[in-house]
Parts: structure tokens; C-alpha cells; sequence
């Protein structure tokens, strides 16, 4: 039976073009669903600023009345700039297993890249780097975390297929939590505060934090730019995410240092209790009642946690300012009674960030990959 390719174009294919997802792993216990409301939002070109800066389309595969298969266009224009490339990306893709409609959806996007003078169509990633990218290529039985993405085996086979190549591959690691702070860790921790005048900031109300969320960001602007496809966030962006995380934050898990001559983020570490068990109660809806099992997981002592976002400035970077964030949460996690924290990708590239794990007991547990293709030939 042929497939039909058909572009969302109203708030109705909207609402089936996120639910796909979660209708799909429906029965897979690894998968953890999304918020459709929240996803929603960040497809919506009236409520997302990126698309103040992206070009993006979204389609849907049909065979009859039924929809097999999902995938997003999405031009990221500073990133290019930057990069000085000529890349389209490709996120949000879904699928079941079958050769017709796979070829389908990425036939769409490639000719929409195409259309724009795209000259490599890479993925799967989303506007900024705090969407979810990577395909997972290892790591199939074990369960996902509300910041990545889960797939079925299937498709980094079906990519293959089609000629796409990896770009990039991102670790992930299970860190068991010391029952101390490593004794290296202390020393180098009062080195560095000392040296470079620096001190460890924690909260007692969002409203503190919230003084210092816009410095946050601005430190990953600057702390993630030589990091896979990022683009600077511009300033309604930073707004957005501000108004998005800082309520969803948990204070105790929350650590800022500071320079103190000026007070400027030179590092910060944010971690969540794990939502991934509450997100599967909830099946991709917080109302009437999903939003109960999420402030019970974020108010719990959990078993797990997610970093869910860590960075240094460039030139505090090797020096020491990452055991700062550790001295200062391993006593809270293990003060929660948390086993182990979940790293959430890691550049497979980027040797720095990995080896601050050396200190601790960890396990590489998942691979996710983003694949590229030529469309230009």
C-alpha cells in the first residue's frame, strides 16, 4: 500500500504528531513519554522563540488513515553560521518498521532541505541542544530519562540503510555515588577556591535563584559553543527556558560558583530526581491528575538522579572548578539515600567531561548517535 506524506499544518495534526510517539511505545518498558502539552509548545512557532531563527517543517506518514511514521525539518540558522555549514537537521522522527515509509519521510525532509540549498541533512536534533538528539545505537534494555530519547533497535538500522553515516556519538554513564567526597576532590576543591576567588552559591527559594538563572545561560552560551551543532542562545530563548526550568527546579540540587570580585557564573550544576517512572504514570498527560505523580517525584528522596545540566566557562575549565559541584552534592545525594546519578549524554569526543568521572565508580550504559547524509549530490 503507498504512502502518503502530508505536512502539519493546523493545532488538530499537531496533537497527533506528538501523541504518535507515545502511541508507538505504548507497551515498551524503557520508553519514557513525553508531555504532550509541553511538546506542543516547543513545535508551536507562536510560543517557541527558536523559530525566530530556525526554519522548520513537520510531517506525518499515512498508509490509509493511519498514521506509521513522523519526522521534522529543522533549518537552525545561527548554527550554520557558525559552523559555516550548510545543514538541515532532521528530529522528532518516528516510525514503524518498514522500509515504504521510512523512505518516505526522509525523502520529504531531504526534498525541503534541498529547497533551501541544504547541502547535508544530519540528526536526529532539535532547535537547541536542550531539545533531545541522538538516536540510541546501544543501551536498548534500559530505561530512558525525560532528556533523551528512546527508539526501537529497528532505526539506526533503517539509516544505515539509506546511506546515512555517523556525525557524532554521545556516551552515557550510570555514576554511583561515593560515600564520601573523594579526598582529591576536597584538596583540589579548597585549591581552587582559594586561587582563583571563587565561591559555592546554593538557594533557598526560587527567588534567589532566579536573580542568577539569566548568568546561567549566559555561561552555557559560552561554555557550550565548540560543543556538536550549537548555536548561542538569543535572548528570547533565554527567557523561555528560564520561564520553563525554574519552576521545575529542586533547590537542594541546584550549585552556582560564582567568581566573587564580580559575581559572575563561572560554573553551575543542575540535577533532578529521576522522572522517568512518574513520566510513564503520567502517559504524556499532566492533567487532571499527571501533574501529582511529578511533584511527588521531584519532592521524593530518589534512588536516581539526572544531571540534567552542568558547564565551566571555557578558561575555568581543567582546573579543578568541577570537583566544586561535586564536593558540594555528593552530601546532598547521599544524604537522599541516591545510589547512583544518570550523565545523560556526553560528547564521545569531548575527553574532558568524561574523565571527570575517573574518580568514581561508573558504567557506560547507553550510545546514542547522530547520523548525516549528503542531499546535495
Amino acid at each position: 500500500m503507498d504512502i502518503v506524506v502530508k505536512e502539519v499544518t493546523d493545532k488538530k495534526k499537531l496533537k497527533k504528531f506528538v501523541k504518535f510517539n507515545i502511541d508507538l511505545y505504548k507497551d515498551n518498558p524503557y520508553h519514557i513519554p513525553g508531555l504532550i502539552e509541553e511538546e506542543m509548545v516547543t513545535l508551536d512557532p507562536k510560543k517557541n522563540p527558536a523559530f525566530e531563527v530556525c526554519d522548520a517543517v513537520l510531517f506525518l506518514a499515512y498508509r490509509r488513515k493511519e498514521i506509521v511514521g513522523r519526522i521534522a525539518g529543522i533549518i537552525n540558522h545561527p548554527s550554520n553560521e557558525a559552523w559555516g555549514q550548510k545543514h538541515a537537521r532532521f528530529g522528532f522522527v518516528d516510525f514503524i518498521d518498514d522500509e515504504q515509509v521510512v523512505d518516505a519521510l526522509f525523502a520529504a525532509v531531504e526534498k525541503w532541505a534541498k529547497g533551501y540549498g541544504m547541502k547535508v541533512l544530519h540528526g536526529p536534533l532539535g532547535f537547541t541542544d536542550l531539545d533531545h538528539e541522538g538516536m540510541l545505537v546501544e543501551g536498548f534494555d534500559q530505561l530512558g530519562t525525560m532528556a533523551t530519547i528512546y527508539n526501537y533497535p529497528y532505526y539506526p538500522q533503517h539509516m544505515e540503510r539509506m546511506g546515512y553515516v555517523k556525525d557524532q556519538d554521545w556516551h552515557e554513564f550510570k555514576i554511583y555515588i561515593p560515600e564520601g567526597i573523594p579526598k582529591k576532590h576536597q584538596r583540589v576543591g579548597e585549591i581552587v577556591k582559594k586561587k582563583y576567588g571563587l565561591k559555592v552559591l546554593k538557594f533557598t527559594s526560587r527567588k534567589e535563584i532566579w536573580s542568577y538563572a539569566q548568568r546561567i545561560f549566559e555561561t552555557m552560551n559560552v561554555a557550550f559553543a565548540p560543543l556538536y551543532g550549537f548555536a548561542p542562545l538569543t535572548q528570547k530563548q533565554i527567557d523561555y527556558y528560564v520561564n520553563q526550568y525554574i519552576p521545575m527546579i529542586r533547590l537542594d540540587m541546584v550549585t552556582v560558583i560564582i567568581r566573587e570580585e564580580d559575581d559572575a557564573v563561572v560554573g553551575f550544576g543542575i540535577s533532578l530526581p529521576s522522572f522517568s517512572r512518574a513520566l510513564k504514570k503520567v502517559k504524556g498527560r499532566l492533567f487532571p491528575f499527571g501533574f501529582i505523580h511529578l511533584l511527588k517525584a521531584l519532592k521524593a528522596k530518589p534512588k536516581v538522579v539526572d544531571l540534567y545540566l552542568m558547564g565551566v566557562l571555557p578558561e575555568y575549565q581543567n582546573k579543578g572548578v568541577n570537583a566544586l559541584l561535586f564536593n558540594d552534592l555528593i552530601p546532598v545525594y547521599r544524604n537522599l539515600g541516591v545510589v547512583y546519578a544518570e550523565s545523560n549524554p556526553e560528547l564521545e569526543v569531548n575527553s574532558a567531561v568524561q574523565a571527570q568521572w575517573n574518580y568514581f565508580e561508573r558504567g557506560h550504559h547507553k550510545t546514542r548517535r547522530a547520523f548525516s547524509k549528503r542531499i546535495d549530490n
